[in-house]
């Protein structure tokens, strides 16, 4: 699908630069506030800059991933084309 993802690299402060498969690029980045019950492997900062693609997923070694859809569409209609995973924090520009 075109919201596959081709390419993630961690870029630090909890950020991940993400590619689909149609080109469209952007920055995920992984809020504190989202890393309960099942992500709580999140909360630190190391583990987050553990991910990568799998047949067209963010993954992490642990087996956590992250729905690529959801991902596409935040990041598309965003003016900055950045998605705050579990919270609305806007970096200032």
């Amino acid at each position: 699908m075109y919201w596959d993802i081709i390419d993630v690299r961690p870029q630090g402060n909890r950020d991940i630069g993400v590619r689909f498969a149609d080109g469209l690029e952007g920055t995920v980045t992984i809020s504190p506030a989202f890393c309960t019950g099942v992500f709580e492997a999140l909360r630190d900062d190391s583990a987050v800059m553990q991910a990568m693609a799998v047949d067209g997923v963010m993954t992490w070694p642990s087996g956590l991933d992250l729905a690529p859809d959801t991902m596409y569409r935040e990041i598309k209609a965003s003016s900055d084309r950045r998605y705050v995973v579990g919270g609305s924090v806007r970096l200032a520009a």
